[in-house]
């Protein structure tokens, strides 16, 4: 994570962010705040200068309205153009949301027909039919992930992601994703480890299906950029403050400094991760942020390139004031 020096240095040197992206200076943000502010105090001033050489208050007038007209035309073009920015983000959540549903209900057909065939209900498979069915599983299984974050990207940006506040253990859940996960770590010669707690329960209150996809994101990524005969460890106690607080530390190739403050962000990726595996959208980090935070909770981590990284969330043991919360 970056100190607060850090964070200071990057509003100044702003340019970079934006390069980051790759927009051009012209339609930087933080830019364009910088040229209003300046031609508004450049304005005030040549004003206050000029009108000291005329004493006439019709011509002094004139010349105010002649500055305001200067500063409105380049305000003018930067509202004009963040409301096309918003228009264009707004039919690419609604591009997301539509594509997803329709890619939706053919993945599941495609699923309860494998679990058909998979469960030799219409014959026995021979081994080789049987290595290609749990090949299209895998690749059905990815699709429907990546189809069911892409619609809680859509359902976040929009404001309908919808959380239910129930009773839920989350060593519990924690146990359930380290089994689904067990045979990628295993394929991956990964070593997976999570020790449950023997100090009692660790309950809090949250949406079992959103917890759940949070847990995952981080297991599947410490699984997945560490390097082979790696070691993921997965850890979840109490702290102060009555809260849960859940680790998943890995070995693997570890978050470059210069790219730790985007890591959150949607679609982003670190180059070294990115060449390290070429799977992956960039995705799971910003949706367990967005869900963690609904919680009352926080998310961070501390990484070191080629080394390693752990990643924690905390989330609190009450129950909020509504049953029921909307992102």
């Amino acid at each position: 994570m970056k100190t607060r020096r850090e964070k200071i240095i990057d509003q100044i040197f702003f340019w970079r962010e934006c390069k980051e992206y790759g927009l051009s200076v012209w339609v930087c943000p933080n830019f364009l705040f910088l040229v209003m502010g300046i031609l508004t105090i450049v304005g005030m001033l040549a004003t206050y200068e000029i009108s000291q050489g005329f004493t006439e208050e019709g011509f002094a007038a004139l010349l105010v309205a002649l500055v305001a007209l200067v500063i409105f035309v380049p305000g003018s073009i930067i509202v004009q153009s963040f409301e096309k920015m918003a228009t264009a983000n707004r039919m690419k959540t609604e591009f997301v949301s539509i594509v997803s549903h329709q890619l939706r209900s053919p993945s599941s057909a495609v699923k309860w027909s494998l679990n058909l065939l998979m469960g030799n209900r219409l014959g026995d498979l021979t081994p080789k039919q049987k290595e290609y069915l749990d090949l299209v599983h895998y690749n059905n299984e990815r699709m429907i992930k990546l189809v069911n974050d892409l619609l809680n990207i859509s359902r976040i940006e929009k404001g309908e992601l919808f959380l239910n506040q129930n009773e839920l253990d989350v060593a519990e859940l924690i146990k359930k994703v380290v089994d689904s996960l067990s045979p990628l770590a295993k394929s991956s010669n990964i070593n997976l480890n999570f020790n449950p707690p023997h100090n009692g329960e660790l309950k809090v209150y949250g949406d079992e299906v959103y917890v759940g996809v949070v847990i995952y994101n981080l297991v599947d990524n410490a699984i997945r950029y560490s390097k082979k005969e790696g070691d993921v460890e997965v850890k979840a106690f109490l702290i102060e403050d009555k809260k849960v607080r859940v680790e998943v530390k890995d070995n693997g190739v570890g978050i470059p400094k210069k790219e730790q403050a985007l890591i959150f962000q949607k679609f982003f990726r670190s180059k070294n991760i990115a060449k390290h595996q070429s799977d992956g959208t960039g995705i799971g980090l910003f949706i367990a942020k967005a869900v963690v935070e609904q919680m009352g909770g926080a998310i961070g981590f501390s990484s070191k390139e080629d080394e390693g990284s752990t990643f924690w969330f905390e989330v609190p043991t009450g129950q909020r004031k509504s049953k029921k919360t909307f992102i």
